[in-house]
């Protein structure tokens, strides 16, 4: 099989400044949960901007460029089987990691919208708190808790992961996810190239806005419903 000798972007802009930001706000998340007190109000906030990021990430698994959109990096068992077998990818997530990526959204999207409902009975509560009923506050804390231990495992997975790509088949994933490019002979001779530039950001920029003013509008629900008390 042959490959072009130039690298291939396969990661746009606004993607792998998702990743990151969402790294940073998961990992943070957990870091202030854990010291508890004030920080509490920091595991809030982060939680929130978790939010906003997997429905950034999710419509622009639509709307983005190539290797971003579901449609082109999820794929089926037989897909899943010829990668393990050999099988190079066209760059973007392969068929493996396209399941990592629908599981982590999965479970930071759970973790992030059942802590909206929930309180620590001291002095912080999701900004929906007050207006489910007990019962359902207390299901959405027992899935919130629940799920913390399936996060922890998708992390360390994915830790795991890029830990034996790098030492086992010699791919810098991490590099990848900062430059948005691929060493050629990683991929197949017919590798696609993602867009990316100001068309892309701009696409981004505006779709990252309605995100944003989604959150501020769950965090006003908060403001009003303490008001009208």
């Amino acid at each position: 099989m042959s490959y072009t000798r130039h690298p291939v972007h396969v990661w746009d802009l606004p993607t792998r400044l998702f990743h990151w930001a969402f790294a940073a706000c998961v990992v943070g998340a957990y870091v202030c949960v854990k010291l508890g007190g004030l920080y509490m109000d920091w595991h809030v906030r982060l939680g929130l901007a978790a939010l906003g990021l997997v429905v950034f990430r999710i419509v622009w698994g639509f709307i983005g460029p190539h290797h971003a959109r579901f449609f082109n990096f999820v794929r089926g068992p037989r897909a899943v089987v010829a990668y393990l077998r050999g099988a190079a990818t066209r760059g973007g997530h392969n068929p493996l990691g396209a399941l990592s990526v629908l599981a982590m959204l999965l479970a930071i999207g759970v973790q992030a919208a059942t802590g909206l409902f929930i309180t620590d009975d001291i002095m912080v509560q999701g900004p929906l708190f007050g207006r489910v009923d007990e019962s359902t506050s207390n299901l959405m804390a027992w899935v919130h808790h629940t799920n913390e231990w399936i996060m922890i495992a998708l992390v360390a997975l994915h830790l795991a992961a890029i830990i034996w790509y790098a030492l086992v088949r010699r791919q810098r994933l991490v590099g990848a996810m900062i430059t948005g490019n691929m060493p050629a002979g990683h991929l197949a001779d017919d590798a696609i190239s993602s867009d990316d530039g100001p068309a892309v950001w701009l696409r981004a920029i505006v779709l990252a806005a309605c995100a944003a003013g989604l959150i501020w509008w769950i965090q006003s629900l908060e403001a009003a419903a303490s008001f009208s008390y």
